[in-house]
C-alpha cells in the first residue's frame, strides 16, 4: 500500500554539505527517519569541477548538463557509502522497491533526466530543479531543500532567491508545474527537523509565501 500522499517528500542534501560540518547530522537524522523519502543529492563540489572545465574549455551546455547529472551520481554513491540506510536507486522503480525494503532511495538521475524533454540542459536546472522534477514524476506533492546558504529572508520574494543563488532560476516554475509545496531548510537545522520540527521558508507554487 502507497504511503499517505502528505507523508511522501523528496529531499534534496546540497552538495555544498560535502565541505562543511554538516553531512554528518544529516545523514544520521535520514537515517533515523520514519517515512518514505526520496533523497537527491547535490552536485556540490563534483560539480564545481564540471563548471571550470566548461569555463577552461568552453564545450556546450548539454554536455556540461550530462557532466553535471553524473556529479551529483557521485555525491549520491558517496552519500550511500557513508550510511547503511541509503541505497542508489535510479529509476522509479528501483527507487520503491528500496523504500518497500526500508530503505532511504538515493536518487542517480543519470537514466530518467539526461535525456528529459522537459529539462534545459543548462544552468538554469541544478539539482533544485532536477529535485523538484523527480517529485512531479513520482507524484509527490512536498519538496524539501536543504541547503548551506543562509535562510534569513522571511520576507523574499522567488525571484529574489534566485537572484542571490539560493534557489536556480528554472525552480520557481517547475513547483508552479508540478503544484509542489518547497521547504527551504538550513544545514544547520538538522536537529529540528530529526524532532520532526520545520524551521523553514516556505516556497509554494503559488510564490514565496
Amino acid at each position: 500500500m502507497a504511503a499517505p500522499a502528505e507523508r511522501r517528500f523528496v529531499l534534496k542534501l546540497g552538495g555544498s554539505l560535502a565541505n562543511g560540518p554538516w553531512l554528518a547530522p544529516w545523514l544520521a537524522a535520514l537515517a533515523g527517519h520514519a517515512g518514505p523519502l526520496v533523497v537527491v543529492p547535490g552536485g556540490g563540489p563534483f560539480a564545481d569541477a564540471v563548471r571550470a572545465a566548461q569555463a577552461r574549455w568552453r564545450f556546450d551546455d548539454r554536455a556540461a548538463h550530462r557532466m553535471a547529472l553524473l556529479a551529483m551520481e557521485q555525491f549520491g554513491l558517496m552519500l550511500a557509502a557513508l550510511s547503511p540506510t541509503l541505497r542508489p536507486a535510479a529509476s522509479a522503480a528501483s527507487i520503491t522497491r528500496a523504500q518497500r525494503e526500508g530503505m532511504v532511495p538515493v536518487w542517480l538521475p543519470t537514466a530518467m533526466a539526461a535525456e528529459a524533454p522537459d529539462l534545459a540542459p543548462s544552468w538554469d536546472v541544478t539539482s533544485d530543479s532536477l529535485a523538484a522534477w523527480l517529485a512531479g514524476r513520482l507524484g509527490i506533492r512536498r519538496l524539501v531543500l536543504v541547503k548551506s546558504a543562509p535562510l534569513e529572508r522571511a520576507g523574499a520574494s522567488a525571484a529574489a532567491l534566485v537572484a542571490s543563488g539560493v534557489i536556480d532560476a528554472a525552480l520557481p516554475a517547475l513547483l508552479s508545474r508540478h503544484g509542489l509545496a518547497c521547504d527551504l531548510v538550513a544545514a544547520s537545522a538538522h536537529a529540528a527537523w530529526a524532532r520532526g520540527e520545520m524551521p523553514a521558508l516556505r516556497l509554494a507554487a503559488e510564490g514565496f509565501r
